[in-house]
């Protein structure tokens, strides 16, 4: 059985350090979705880790964003976003999404091809699944919210998907293969 390392807990109420509790939710393997928020010259988003699904009926799913994020006040306007569910091959937009190479607002949309469903929101072309998305309910918790979207339209790829879906752990890309 491997060793693991045993963190002590300190300060109120048994909270551990934010640079620990950054280290153990590292070990948790994610998929990458870009959440595509705001339209037009106002078109932003960011890239998340922290899609689940939330109900089958109604099609419901949550997502978190960091209230100091860029995109936080434009879905606060729009209430509406949609997820788009990365493949390898898209990298570089959870690249830009995600702010790594300083991309900023419509910026984050560029080399890549986008429509629209639904909602008007930017949903990705080559992505292995769109869920376009109207904001049900927000949940402001730690600087964070947690965004209940209720599914309005979805696009899933078929046999012309790659095998593989995008994923981050221990702060790199990955694969999952079918």
């Amino acid at each position: 059985m491997p060793d693991l390392k045993e963190v002590p807990l300190a300060g109120e109420g048994g909270a551990i350090d934010a640079a620990t509790f950054r280290s153990a939710m590292r070990q948790l393997a994610g998929g990458i979705s870009a959440i595509t928020v705001g339209r037009g010259e106002e078109r932003t988003g960011l890239t998340s880790t922290s899609v689940s699904s939330l109900s089958a009926d109604p099609p419901a799913l949550i997502f978190c964003i960091n209230q100091t994020s860029s995109s936080w006040p434009v879905l606060q306007r729009w209430r509406a976003f949609a997820v788009n569910v990365l493949p390898p091959a898209q990298r570089q937009v959870a690249d830009r999404f995600s702010g790594r190479d300083g991309a900023k607002g419509i910026e984050r949309y560029e080399g890549a091809l986008w429509s629209e469903l639904v909602t008007g929101t930017p949903v990705l072309s080559e992505a292995l699944a769109v869920l376009d998305c109207e904001v049900e309910e927000i949940i402001e918790r730690f600087g964070s919210a947690v965004v209940i979207g209720r599914v309005v339209a979805a696009r899933v790829r078929g046999e012309d998907a790659e095998p593989e879906a995008l994923t981050y752990w221990r702060g790199t890309y990955g694969t999952l293969r079918r």
